[in-house]
């Protein structure tokens, strides 16, 4: 099978190396920075093309930033006479932009929800058309160990809003708050939290940018805890209520 890669950071690497590492599979990369695409094909024992070139696939997996997904389809997709998916973390606009310059085509979008290193991990997944192609691309996957499910772009977008946008700007926040306590000061909670925004802060600080900037949400986190900041002690306990309702808590969970 013939695939073009186009974008070779990390989610393009990491996708390149799952069907790669696969029988009869064939990944070539490209990307507006050639030698990105040059080191990535490299690493995989692939090639890079030129993000010019005209060369057709079987399959284009489009593997850029979120705010240049959709443009990079309507160029791409043209180069794909099977099928077209894209991993760029959201799914309406892409979907979309799939339906319209890929439309006698297979199609679909998916989202790792997990970074390359924590693999396998689950995978939400949209299907515009589904074929033979994707297909294999989702057993490929699925034989990695990952748990792949059916979504809409609607409920996987709604979604991202809480388990990205508001809950990186939740740690984030904790991480810009916070002071440097010695270890023997932190409870279980504080030392999970400090755990996470050491895996949140470990990474690419665009591709955080990209998230918020996709989806609404972080000025939700901050009004929440101006709501905390300013209650006395009757509304705190409301406040405090109405999360154990969200959360499904009742109380007795222990660890302050």
């Amino acid at each position: 099978m013939d695939t073009l890669v186009v974008g070779a950071g990390t989610m393009g690497r990491w996708l390149g190396r799952c069907l790669a590492g696969a029988a009869g599979w064939n990944v070539a990369f490209a990307d507006s920075d050639a030698a990105a695409a040059e080191s990535a094909a490299t690493l995989l024992d692939a090639r890079a093309v030129d993000i010019d070139d005209g060369e057709k696939f079987d399959l284009v997996c489009v593997a850029v930033p979120i705010s240049a997904t959709e443009a990079s389809i309507a160029e791409h997709a043209p180069r794909a006479s099977e099928a077209v998916l894209d991993v760029s973390g959201v799914m309406a606009g892409p979907v979309r932009a799939m339906d319209e310059h890929a439309a006698d085509r297979e199609r679909a979008s998916l989202h790792p929800l997990f970074a390359p290193s924590n693999e396998p991990g689950n995978v939400a997944v949209v299907l515009g058309a589904d074929g033979p192609v994707l297909q294999a691309v989702r057993e490929v996957l699925a034989d990695r160990g990952n748990e792949l499910f059916e979504t809409t772009p609607e409920e996987h977008d709604e979604a991202m809003r809480t388990v990205q946008a508001r809950a990186h700007a939740a740690i984030l926040a904790y991480a810009l708050a916070a002071e440097d306590v010695p270890d023997r000061f932190h409870t279980p909670i504080s030392a999970e939290l400090e755990a996470v925004a050491d895996l949140v802060t470990g990474n690419e600080p665009s591709v955080y940018a990209e998230i918020q900037g996709a989806f609404p949400g972080a000025a939700d986190v901050a009004e929440a805890a101006q709501r905390i900041a300013e209650a006395d002690d009757e509304a705190f306990e409301r406040l405090y209520r109405e999360a154990a309702d969200e959360t499904g808590e009742t109380g007795g969970g222990g660890g302050i």
